[in-house]
């Protein structure tokens, strides 16, 4: 039996949508072929903004979201609260948390987490750029939005460690100089968890942070 079906333009689509995520071998075919049914009601149009999609994409200078425009639409909203920073591990969680409508702030997009097994550092992350925005003064309270993962919780730390020495340098250059308040997400038993399903992890994290009943 023959290992392809179409010519290599059609293969060619095949394996590129194999790649992305959630798509195997199978459902890319399937999508493939989906496509190429409606040509033009599918196919012509996501080619046409793909193509647009390499031109005008860009990563924004600011806080790392990606965008069609630099700064970008978030950090160029003048209705968000300059004052309060989000920071977040890749561009996904910053796109969720706006999906959510949590907060109108701003955000800085890390680009990963510290990994030291993969050879992640800190100069492979854009922790210097959020030390930058922070020294100018405007930052009043920073959520460190990341995972709850090892890999997350150590780069909250870090990045702890270094807005505390921050602080700590210009209390000294400027003895009225207000430290910025640091704060992390919840982390806990989810809103329609039971709790025979939950890991044990997780269970701890809860009865830590449990609060008074209201």
């Amino acid at each position: 039996m023959a290992n392809h079906v179409a010519g290599p333009e059609i293969e060619k689509l095949i394996k590129l949508l194999a790649r992305l995520p959630g798509l195997g071998q199978r459902s890319a075919r399937r999508v493939a072929l989906h496509l190429i049914k409606n040509k033009d009601q599918l196919l012509i149009p996501l080619s046409d903004a793909m193509a647009t999609a390499v031109d005008k994409i860009q990563v924004c200078e600011t806080c790392g979201n990606v965008d069609s425009a630099n700064p970008c639409t978030i950090c160029t909203d003048a209705r968000r609260d300059p004052s309060l920073l989000v920071v977040v591990e890749d561009v996904s969680d910053l796109w969720a948390l706006e999906r959510a409508s949590v907060l109108n702030a701003a955000y800085h997009v890390l680009g990963g987490t510290l990994s030291p097994l993969d050879g992640i550092g800190p100069d492979d992350l854009n922790i210097g750029g959020l030390l930058a925005r922070t020294d100018k003064g405007e930052i009043k309270e920073i959520i460190l939005a990341v995972n709850a993962t090892v890999e997350g919780q150590t780069t909250a730390h870090y990045i702890t460690d270094q807005l505390q020495a921050q602080a700590k340098q210009a209390s000294v250059i400027n003895p009225d100089f207000q430290p910025i308040k640091i704060s992390q997400l919840a982390h806990g038993v989810p809103i329609g968890g039971e709790l025979d399903y939950l890991d044990e992890g997780t269970l701890l994290q809860a009865m830590r942070s449990r609060k008074e009943f209201s």
